[in-house]
């Protein structure tokens, strides 16, 4: 059943099940990889590299999550050595552009962050 079926999607209410997708979407390991996956497709060690501090298990959560969600295609060629390939499907394309502006305006704006927290620690 689709959520339109049930209610208007709300995130700001505690029972909506944007909440688990916004969460899937922004945690710490979802941001890195999907903005990482905007560059075309990757293994699954090539995304660990990338992806500084993952660990595999993360990894593997954080890929089947957002696969499960449909922002990830997930593709297994039968060769041996198994090869598996990870790209955006087109809904992972449009979260991944977004969160990709977040992680820049974050890189862009990490001096100013380091402003306030000074001034922030020098008033307690």
């Amino acid at each position: 059943m689709a959520v339109s079926e049930v209610q208007v999607p709300n995130v700001y209410r505690v029972d909506c099940p944007s909440r688990a997708v916004l969460e899937h979407v922004t945690s710490r390991w979802g941001v890195l990889v999907l903005a990482e996956l905007r560059s075309g497709s990757h293994r699954f060690s090539e995304l660990r590299r990338a992806v500084g501090g993952v660990s595999e298990k993360m990894l593997a959560q954080t890929l089947q999550t957002l696969e499960r969600d449909g922002f990830v295609d997930r593709d297994a060629k039968p060769v041996i050595p198994p090869r598996v390939d990870y790209s955006l499907t087109p809904l992972g394309r449009e979260v991944a552009d977004q969160v990709w502006t977040l992680t820049r305006w974050v890189e862009a704006k990490l001096d100013d962050v380091f402003v306030a927290r000074e001034a922030y620690d020098s008033r307690r």
